[in-house]
């Protein structure tokens, strides 16, 4: 623009502009500075109010050469994601788990060691061996955190990226709304990052951020978004009577040291349903305690995890935010349920982040790279935001010559639920089990959802969430099979047919269902 817009009180320039601070943001930016490109990030939030700093299993990381090898993470990834995941994404991407894990300890993040000296390694639900290194116990998204935001860049915090601003080449700027007022940064490239969506939900995992926002962005960019339907619930969230928000997790590791899952009668909960039990995918394992519930007309199950020696060492988060609950993990039984925890769709990419807007990248979380499928592999996450976040960082480097002007911004009206409104919906009709007849009334009263021009973070945060939750319902009616974490009641098996993703974009304000094959990235 080469005069502020009506309305504009501000304007920057950047080759690239990261829409998030967690691991696969930060990643991204630290490596496109280090190849000398101005970068700025826009953070709804303070430093550490990301997914993130919350995780606590570990990272999933192929080690000892003898045990373990990166085939068989591929097969563990492959049968977790049951048929949807695109193996030639998940072998790149795990084989870039060795180098990005160094590199993050180059940083100076320090993981876990055994007595031998070397890193400790434990497993969790889906995995065939102990894969999985982890820091201070079960804190090991907040040492990535602390070690990837020690450099010091550019944050534009407390501020919302408004839209995605492009032109017939691509990405020319981002409309942010921050303290100084509404601004543009004129930028050739933009990195979505937001994370999750898992305030679609009465009770989730995430933080109050995780409000969909990149899916919104890239729907209103013209970018396509895959497989929304698959929402993973972590089958063990500490559970206490009408707790809503974000809950703490109970971590994987937990099990995976040994824990077992009983029902009020002291009955297992998953033996007889996987061979793994307890240590079954999270698709299985939610599933199975949903079923119980069920059978039982109970709201929870138990964690047993009283057997174990040194609980409170190995996991020092899960024993506070219990015994903050008033339940002492190594006396008592931890009431668990499932809950929102992670989106295994999002923004189509290919393994660099690319969509198929120029110029607009999407990594962790907020992307559907083809590594998760149907159903995420646990502790894949922050291996996927390690590798495709330095990717992303290093191909914004090919516009950074690119020399563009964002137009005079339009602000749109956008339909907005109630956020209230919205959770009950989607809780009740979207959550571990669907059926046809539920998403029909969810789609019916999201269509109603009065438009408005969003002003403020929190209207922006609902008009995301609106949007989002429609795109989902679309994808979950059409996909009339259950497979990974979508189970349809009225549809209870899995069909040859659907083994494909359903892609969803946004065309003259409304959303439609594309074929696959339609859906391209360069």
């Amino acid at each position: 623009m080469s005069s502020p817009a009506r309305g504009i009180s501000w304007e920057e320039h950047a080759d690239l502009v990261v829409v998030g601070g967690g691991v696969a943001g930060l990643t991204a930016a630290r490596t496109a500075s280090l190849r000398g490109l101005t970068v700025l990030t826009v953070s709804k939030g303070g430093a550490t109010d990301t997914a993130t700093q919350y995780a606590q299993g570990g990272i999933a990381v192929v080690g000892d050469a003898v045990t373990d090898s990166v085939e068989s993470h591929v097969a563990d990834t492959c049968e977790a994601g049951v048929g949807l995941c695109d193996e030639d994404a998940v072998r790149s991407i795990v084989a870039g788990g060795r180098d990005a894990v160094a590199a993050l300890t180059d940083l100076g993040a320090v993981f876990d060691r055994g007595r031998d000296g070397a890193v400790s390694r434990t497993r969790e639900g889906g995995h065939s061996t102990r894969r999985i290194i982890h820091a201070g116990g079960d804190a090991t998204g907040a040492e990535v955190q602390r070690a990837l935001g020690a450099a010091g860049l550019p944050v534009l915090f407390d501020s919302c990226a408004v839209r995605v601003l492009t032109d017939a080449r691509g990405v020319t700027g981002v409309l942010v709304d921050s303290p100084r007022g509404l601004g543009v940064v004129h930028t050739p490239a933009v990195l979505l990052a937001t994370g999750g969506l898992g305030q679609l939900y009465a009770c989730s995992t995430n933080p109050p951020g995780a409000t969909a926002d990149g899916i919104a962005l890239a729907l209103d960019a013209g970018a396509a978004v895959a497989d929304l339907e698959f929402v993973q619930f972590h089958p063990t969230v500490l559970f206490t009577p009408g707790g809503l928000g974000r809950r703490p997790l109970i971590s994987e590791a937990v099990r995976g040291e040994g824990a077992i899952l009983v029902d009020a009668n002291g009955d297992s909960v998953t033996a007889g349903v996987h061979p793994r039990g307890d240590l079954a995918p999270r698709d299985v394992v939610s599933r199975a305690i949903a079923s119980r519930l069920r059978e039982l007309g109970h709201d929870h199950v138990y964690l047993d995890a009283r057997h174990l020696s040194g609980f409170a060492q190995r996991f020092p988060t899960v024993t506070a935010s219990c015994l903050e609950a008033g339940i002492d993990p190594r006396e008592q039984l931890i009431p668990v349920a499932p809950a929102a925890h992670y989106s295994c769709g999002g923004v189509a990419t290919d393994v660099d982040g690319r969509t198929a807007v120029p110029g607009l990248y999407a990594a962790g979380e907020v992307a559907r790279t083809g590594l998760h499928g149907a159903n995420r592999l646990a502790s894949n996450s922050l291996l996927e935001g390690l590798v495709v976040g330095e990717r992303v960082g290093a191909a914004a480097a090919e516009r950074a010559g690119l020399r563009v002007e964002a137009t005079d911004p339009e602000r749109r009206a956008l339909p907005s639920a109630p956020r209230d409104l919205l959770q009950q919906l989607m809780t009740g009709n979207a959550s571990v089990v669907r059926d046809g007849a539920g998403l029909e009334a969810a789609a019916a009263a999201l269509s109603g959802a009065p438009r408005t021009v969003p002003e403020g973070e929190t209207a922006l945060e609902d008009a995301a969430l609106t949007l989002t939750a429609s795109a989902l319902v679309l994808a979950a009616a059409a996909r009339t099979e259950s497979r990974g974490c979508h189970t349809r009641s009225d549809y209870p098996q899995t069909s040859d047919e659907w083994r494909r993703s359903t892609h969803v974009r946004l065309r003259d304000g409304e959303l439609e269902l594309l074929e696959p094959q339609l859906t391209g990235v360069r």
